[in-house]
């Protein structure tokens, strides 16, 4: 336990600006797609959390993938309850708040290396970025596979 505090104590700065940043990132992409005015707060909320939980883990030493599904289960969870709780879709928190974690830098790196004729790094590249893609589908299918608890009436 102390070691997880000694790694965390001097990455503390740095998370919180991450964590801020994703939020405002995050922000914006749900400004850009209109989300209700009521929601945008909590769009914010959702990206920082999950680029949060992406970053410690990606300082414990995950790979991407393994972070970014680490990550997913979390900022989906979230989505699910602010849905349900602010009676709005869930697309609204998850489709903004998934954006920190989309490996956009790895499909332009992909495309780059193609274009340029280095094959190997394209399809290393390439290979890469769609173990982050296939991870965030299978962590978002596992959250919103789970069923709801019934409502009781009475």
């Amino acid at each position: 336990m102390t070691e997880v505090l000694l790694l965390l104590k001097g990455q503390f700065g740095p998370l919180v600006v991450q964590f801020l940043v994703a939020g405002v990132g995050t922000l914006s992409f749900a400004i850009l797609f209109a989300c209700p005015k009521r929601t945008l707060p909590y769009c914010g909320l959702v990206g920082a959390v999950g680029w949060l939980v992406y970053e410690v883990a990606v300082l414990f030493g995950l790979e991407a993938f393994a972070a970014s599904l680490l990550a997913v289960i979390p900022l989906t969870l979230l989505a699910r309850i602010f849905a349900i709780v602010l009676k709005a879709p869930v697309t609204v928190f998850l489709l903004s708040g998934i954006f920190p974690l989309v490996p956009g830098a790895g499909i332009y790196y992909t495309a780059y290396y193609f274009i340029q004729g280095n094959n190997a790094l394209s399809l290393a590249n390439g290979i890469s970025t769609f173990k982050i893609a296939v991870a965030l589908a299978v962590g978002i299918a596992l959250v919103l596979g789970i069923p709801l608890p019934k409502k009781h009436h009475g």
